[in-house]
């Protein structure tokens, strides 16, 4: 089976991290994107298609928290996994609560990440499955049962 290329947004303001991270994603054969602040990071959203970010709960300005509300009221079906140190785990369990696939702890092991990205790229995909099959239904009532169910 052929693998797609997840489209990840690594957001994060430590460069030496993301640089690292970068390059081992697309060692994994991901298409990756980098952005070094919350801001930096919706920019990025608004003009290249995303599946999944991987975001930095700590940095300067616009944190984690904050972005990931953005995203999600934006964005809603990107999917976003949540970086956090030792000392911040509850805000990693709020993120989840406002919508954040999932968390790791800094410094991440590449396997959990790797097993976490494919996880919420796969959640992605099947949300937008089910709102296709929906939009798809929708359509076929509009037409007056012009289509029938088996297209659908």
């Amino acid at each position: 089976m052929i693998k797609i290329p997840a489209k990840v947004l690594l957001v994060d303001d430590e460069e030496d991290f993301v640089e690292m991270l970068s390059l081992r994603l697309k060692e994994l054969g991901e298409k990756v994107s980098v952005a070094y602040s919350g801001q930096e990071g919706l920019d990025t959203l608004e003009n290249t298609h995303i599946d999944v970010v991987i975001l930095d709960i700590k940095m300067p300005g616009m944190d984690g928290i904050q972005t990931l509300r953005e995203i999600k009221k934006r964005f809603p079906l990107v999917e976003v996994i949540m970086l956090t140190g030792h000392g911040s785990t509850e805000t990693a369990v709020e993120g989840m609560k406002l919508g954040a696939f999932d968390y790791l702890l800094k410094p991440a092991d590449f396997s959990d990440l790797s097993t976490k990205l494919e996880g919420a790229r796969k959640r992605k995909d099947e949300q937008q499955e089910r709102i296709r099959k929906a939009e798809a239904k929708l359509l076929a009532r509009k037409s007056g049962g012009f289509f029938s169910d088996r297209f659908v």
